[in-house]
């Protein structure tokens, strides 16, 4: 198939490209620069110049291929809400292309949608369109494209990790390597989930080559990591003391991070494994940390 992705010359898109022209696939990569278009080239993957908040450019994109891919999102989260409300409108913009086909759109958004409170663990076949997160302006998307007949299919990430980014907490090494403390809130046993983006990115193939229309699946390998171990780990990596911080001062501390720092977003990739035969092999979320620590030493 030939798949439109965007995203394509981020840290996951990347990856996916990879494992999509491993797996036969050909792909049509989104990017906004020259630079952006001679790094795809060099990875096998024909170039489109556009941009996430350029509808045209992603609809043209969409237009002529089997599928769609879209991974692409601005994390710049003093914008957050609008960056959500924006990603809302990409994938109405793409699903409008694709009405009237089985060719499959592939969406993606967080675990803490398919969160049912009380520090369960989230679940696939849960979604709430009321919950307080805007990220769920990605799945009100899918669902408005869905009821158009679009094939929409959405893929939930957990903290996504190798051994130089690791999701939010990429974040919070940086703060404590400014600050000099390893922090956490409360007595930090709410819980992040995790996979490494090798398995990540076999599981957007497993779910593009699956097409099942209305489908999600969670990007699960680890349940629940307590902040707690998350913090002490960093601690230990940077060598800074580990302090607690009660919730009242954590957005004095943390800055933006502190909207989710103290939040469980644990969750289970049971149905994921069970309807994609998809198994995690890669490394846990402590084990890429602990070879940063390598990386990262004086």
């Amino acid at each position: 198939m030939r798949i439109f992705l965007t995203g394509a010359t981020g840290f996951m898109g990347t990856t996916i490209a990879r494992e999509l022209i491993t797996a036969g696939h050909q792909v049509l990569g989104l990017t906004r620069s020259e630079l952006g278009a001679h790094a795809l080239a060099a990875a096998g993957v024909e170039a489109h110049h556009g941009d996430i908040d350029d509808l045209d450019s992603l609809r043209r994109g969409a237009k002529f291929v089997d599928g769609v891919i879209h991974t692409a999102f601005n994390h710049d989260f003093s914008t957050f809400v609008a960056n959500c409300e924006r990603d809302r409108q990409a994938i109405e913009a793409m699903g409008a292309v694709l009405e009237g086909s089985q060719r499959p759109l592939i969406i993606t958004s967080a675990v803490g949608m398919g969160s049912m409170g009380n520090n369960a663990l989230a679940s696939e076949d849960h979604f709430n369109p009321d919950h307080p997160n805007p990220r769920k302006a990605s799945e009100l998307g899918g669902l408005a494209v869905a009821q158009r007949g679009v094939n929409v299919c959405v893929i939930r990430l957990s903290q996504v990790h190798d051994t130089v980014k690791q999701g939010l907490i990429s974040p919070l090494i940086e703060l404590a390597q400014h600050k000099g403390v390893s922090a956490y809130v409360g007595d930090g046993q709410n819980r992040w989930s995790a996979v490494h983006i090798s398995d990540a990115a076999r599981l957007y193939v497993l779910a593009l080559e699956k097409n099942s229309a209305g489908s999600r699946y969670h990007a699960v390998a680890q349940e629940g990591i307590s902040m707690r171990t998350i913090a002490d780990t960093i601690g230990r990596i940077l060598n800074v003391p580990v302090m607690r911080i009660e919730a009242k001062d954590a957005p004095a501390h943390f800055g933006w991070i502190s909207a989710f720092v103290d939040h469980d977003m644990s969750a289970s990739s049971a149905l994921t494994q069970q309807r994609l035969a998809w198994h995690p092999t890669g490394p846990g979320l402590i084990a890429d940390l602990d070879h940063m620590r390598v990386q990262t030493a004086p």
